[in-house]
């Protein structure tokens, strides 16, 4: 399949297909658009069944990755890369460094961050090849603790605080106490998000590939484990996707019974007729490009010389925007996924004279 004929291609800017025979990197770099700046978005490294999936992937976040900055209003376009293997077996200090060289053909309109699948250290290495590359600085975290670049705490925050404003929006309450919450995946932002729910008083239950972390929020959360698409049937408040896209799709709409989805997975819904479906079950979704902006808000900040206290409040204003998106959604009828594509396009695309 043509790339321009991809279903998922929405007038990117750049695609780069990269290929290290030394090393069997195997990456592709998108460019959504650079209207409002460079592309700033994540590094993925995942074990994809096949190219094509790999593609739509990377076409998707890094489309995702525009509206993500327009709607923090940040001075930022759309990019995102994606390395093709698994992180626990393919990862090497080689296949990273020619990743690094890569991104620096890219002449710094594409900037890299960490993603699932790859750390602070995995962007270090990087580094070694590449200037272009962020969230790598030793620094004070939005939450006063010693951060090292990673911008997973600023990530679950932000989710964390958008999320409320959700569940007062669709249950009128400003407390979470007592909240019944599903969470799928567990990794960095996922592990921080049940974290801050269950500190508030959340009810969890939670699901994740690996076990181990699955035992470790039972343990340290009183989370309920569960398996598979079980997690999806939950009669729970609010499902919060944190793992990979397009979860809400067709097999799993009908097995929903949360009244809410906020979570800090990209690209949460198969395609955007889905934003207008849960709206019709009476479910409230928080659009994820809204909700998980914590993170590029502050690597914008680091990148722009960090201030901890204005990266906190920047991320705060995560709840206002929702808030401001769930008013304009009630009073115009339409889906909130909807409403804040517009919002966005409104600030990134450049109008012709």
């Amino acid at each position: 399949m043509s790339v321009f004929s991809h279903p998922d291609f929405d007038q990117h800017e750049n695609v780069h297909f990269c290929f290290d025979p030394e090393t069997g990197l195997k990456a592709i770099i998108a460019i959504h658009n650079t209207n409002l700046g460079p592309a700033l978005g994540g590094c993925r490294m995942y074990p994809y069944a096949n190219d094509e999936q790999a593609l739509r992937d990377v076409l998707r976040l890094s489309r995702g990755m525009t509206y993500k900055s327009a709607v923090a209003e940040l001075p930022l376009g759309g990019g995102k890369s994606v390395i093709i293997g698994d992180p626990r077996q393919h990862k090497t200090e080689h296949l990273l460094r020619a990743m690094g060289r890569f991104i620096d053909q890219v002449g710094g309109r594409y900037i890299a961050a960490e993603d699932s699948g790859t750390s602070v250290p995995d962007l270090r290495t990087m580094a070694l090849e590449t200037k272009h590359v962020s969230g790598i600085a030793d620094r004070q975290g939005i939450d006063g603790k010693p951060a090292q670049g990673d911008p997973s705490p600023a990530t679950a925050y932000g989710v964390f605080v958008g999320l409320k404003a959700a569940v007062k929006q669709q249950l009128g309450s400003d407390s979470l106490s007592g909240l019944k919450v599903a969470i799928q995946g567990l990794g960095n932002v996922g592990y921080r998000l049940a974290r801050h729910l269950h500190e508030a008083g959340a009810e969890l239950w939670v699901c994740d590939l690996y076990a181990e972390q699955e035992q470790r929020a039972a343990e340290e959360f009183n989370a309920t484990i569960v398996k598979g698409s079980d997690i999806f049937s939950l009669p729970v408040d609010l499902f919060a996707p944190c793992a990979m896209g397009a979860v809400i799709n067709a097999d799993t709409l009908p097995m929903l019974k949360a009244r809410i989805i906020a979570g800090a997975a990209n690209n949460q819904l198969w395609d955007e007729t889905f934003d207008a479906r849960l709206q019709e079950r009476g479910i409230l979704y928080a659009p994820d490009f809204v909700l998980n902006a914590g993170g590029i808000i502050d690597i914008h900040y680091e990148r722009s010389g960090y201030d901890a206290a204005k990266s906190r409040a920047h991320v705060e204003r995560i709840a206002d925007n929702l808030s401001a998106i769930f008013e304009r959604s009630s009073n115009e009828q339409k889906p909130p996924g909807d409403v804040a594509l517009r919002i966005a396009e409104e600030r990134f695309v450049l109008k012709t004279p």
